[in-house]
């Protein structure tokens, strides 16, 4: 009895951990959306993001390869391997969707990343022979109908400045799949932590390169009134939830994670509502029931099996 009850606690503060994390990733594109009101452009902000996340990453990186017995460590192909990889995920990805902000509604934005896993699927079956399954395709066609409406119901968002937007952050779903698919061997190998961090600080590098190459350093100070903005942007939006999440997912797996993000959306759009001003009608509920539909249709599916053993063998 004693084990069931600790058990039920660790996988209950694992949901805990999780959805705190999700919550706090979800309010990221008001975040930005506030801050370019303050005529930062998107590859200033990201530098700005990475030169006060990439030291608390870095700091953690250099502790977690000090811990690993030498024979543990990964070697120098897997760090290549994982920097270029992170450039990927934490570099590209993010200029993508922080650029798409620059004229998409926060709401919007957070709908479009959050197909992604269906990207995966798909970029799985393409790239490496994965099966496409049923429930795969019906919550990808259900996903991208609410999309679909979301856009048509509103007139404004055919617009060409809306739909340049719409198809960064596309793009941005992309890349991240992407990388979500390459990384997978990679955490095996290096360990969550450790790839984590060789990750966001080789991304935190490239965005600086890419900022110094194209501006002065003193665009790199932002306006008095932005600094708290950047700062929730880089400590609340970036750092406390990807240790949130990886706490979590520690203890109920990702699927598990992935069943419980699907809050994320919902926070993002109540908080762009109240904040933004953003609207909200029936093209907007019609479409989000839909898209949170088709991936937690997908991940229900996908993680019962893997839910049910981890149910059964407890906390590691």
């Amino acid at each position: 009895m004693m084990g069931d009850a600790h058990t039920r606690s660790w996988r209950a503060g694992g949901f805990a951990l999780s959805a705190a994390g999700a919550m706090l990733f979800a309010i990221k594109g008001v975040l930005i959306k506030l801050i370019y009101r303050y005529g930062i452009d998107t590859t200033s902000l990201l530098a700005m993001r990475m030169v006060l996340a990439v030291p608390v990453f870095a700091l953690i990186g250099a502790h977690r390869w000090r811990r690993l017995e030498r024979h543990a460590r990964p070697d120098a192909r897997t760090l290549g391997l994982a920097m270029l990889v992170g450039i990927l995920g934490y570099y590209v990805s993010s200029w993508l969707d922080f650029q798409g902000l620059q004229t998409l509604d926060a709401q919007i934005e957070r709908l479009i990343l959050f197909t992604y896993p269906f990207l995966v699927i798909l970029f799985g079956r393409l790239l490496f022979g994965h099966p496409l399954r049923a429930h795969a395709l019906t919550g990808a066609g259900l996903s991208y109908v609410g999309l679909f409406v979301m856009f048509a119901g509103e007139p404004m968002r055919l617009g060409r400045a809306a739909l340049i937007g719409g198809a960064f952050v596309a793009t941005a779903a992309v890349t991240f799949a992407l990388y979500q698919l390459f990384a997978r061997e990679l955490i095996r190998r290096c360990g969550p932590s450790l790839f984590t961090a060789v990750a966001m600080s080789t991304a935190g590098v490239a965005a600086l390169l890419g900022f110094f190459l194209t501006h002065p350093a003193a665009a790199l100070v932002p306006p008095r009134g932005a600094w708290a903005l950047i700062v929730a942007l880089a400590v609340f939006a970036t750092i406390v939830p990807a240790f949130l999440m990886s706490a979590g997912t520690a203890r109920i797996g990702a699927q598990g994670t992935a069943i419980v993000s699907t809050i994320s959306p919902v926070v993002t759009i109540g908080v762009a509502i109240l904040v933004l001003g953003e609207p909200f009608g029936w093209p907007e509920a019609i479409g989000t029931v839909c898209v949170l539909g088709g991936v937690g249709l997908y991940s229900a599916i996908e993680s019962r099996p893997r839910l049910e053993r981890a149910s059964e063998e407890g906390p590691a």
